[in-house]
């Protein structure tokens, strides 16, 4: 019987709204959730406020489809496919998009503070460089630290004295507070336990830090399978609040023990599809806007791509790529 959780990608997408603030899990190419960031890019929507820790080609095309408002991360990049990714690079250049630029550890400790439900967490990662640099607030900049947006705090950082040891400056940093977080995963249960495969980087602490939370899983499986090795679940049913099943719906990144990353889907991508907005539309045109959904993106990629990246069942990475070739 099909779980009250469970929906549509369709129906996913509609629960992000214009203007939301949205989480997204995943790190660099690796599990992050595609099919649904296509569909957002479909519908359209307009004005997202995104926190993240290490975005890079699902939100480089966000950010070419216009749906970006505000960014706050650490870097936009595609990995060893390319550097800086295009369409954000633009975006910075031209002044589309507000960024608001924080260290990688910074970022995952905001969504560190958010998953705990504390206003923010110390650290002395970055004391000393331009990262704490007043000039380069940019929300301030733009006028949104007023406290009428609940998701944007009053400073980017603040840097206190350690009145408890003695030890120096501490860098607070503040929460990340979303609306909405979507993620991709392994395997989640009909009830909504997720089991993340493998290295989880920052996506737990992503996940129970937004309102609501929208889990793609590469397969629904049993409650009880899961429920055999609870020590392998990373969040219980009842902190998530819709599920989508979408096998390869995280491509072109990878989802360790079931495909790898399509490095010449991403590099062709960055290289020839991005680095203009005349030809990141094209691109868009045909891989986004030219199929209805994740099943007729599956059918243009073709059944021996798919085969190529399918991960051995005991490896967990693909025997059939090359590695290490140009």
């Amino acid at each position: 019987m099909k779980s009250k959780k469970q929906i549509s990608m369709k129906e996913a997408a509609e629960e992000i709204k214009n203007g939301d603030t949205l989480l997204i899990a995943g790190f660099t190419v690796w599990r992050k959730p595609m099919a649904l960031i296509y569909e957002l890019i479909r519908r359209q929507k307009r004005d997202i406020h995104l926190i993240m820790a290490n975005p890079s080609v699902g939100v480089d095309m966000l950010i070419g489809a216009g749906c970006l408002k505000i960014w706050e991360s650490n870097f936009c990049a595609m990995e060893i496919f390319g550097k800086i990714a295009n369409n954000f690079a633009r975006a910075v250049e031209t002044g589309a998009i507000i960024y608001e630029d924080y260290g990688h550890y910074h970022t995952v400790l905001r969504l560190q503070a958010g998953a705990m439900g504390v206003p923010f967490l110390p650290s002395w990662a970055c004391l000393g460089t331009d990262l704490l640099n007043p000039e380069y607030d940019m929300l301030g900049r733009a006028g949104l630290r007023d406290g009428s947006d609940p998701h944007i705090p009053k400073e980017k950082f603040k840097i206190v004295p350690d009145t408890f040891y003695g030890d120096g400056e501490l860098v607070l940093v503040p929460a990340a507070r979303g609306d909405v977080c979507i993620a991709h995963v392994q395997k989640i249960g009909e009830q909504g336990t997720v089991r993340i495969e493998g290295q989880r980087f920052g996506c737990v602490e992503a996940m129970k830090a937004a309102d609501k939370l929208i889990v793609v899983a590469e397969e629904i499986v049993p409650e009880s399978e899961l429920r055999r090795e609870p020590t392998a679940n990373v969040l219980p049913h009842f902190r998530v609040d819709a599920i989508v099943e979408c096998p390869y719906g995280a491509h072109p990144t990878g989802v360790f023990g079931y495909y790898d990353m399509d490095a010449a889907f991403m590099s062709d991508y960055h290289r020839n599809h991005s680095r203009t907005q005349e030809s990141f539309d094209r691109w868009a045109d045909e891989w986004i806007f030219g199929v209805k959904d994740h099943t007729e993106y599956l059918n243009k990629l073709g059944a021996e791509t798919l085969q190529n990246l399918r991960a051995n069942s005991v490896l967990k990475w693909s025997t059939h790529l090359k590695r290490g070739v140009r």
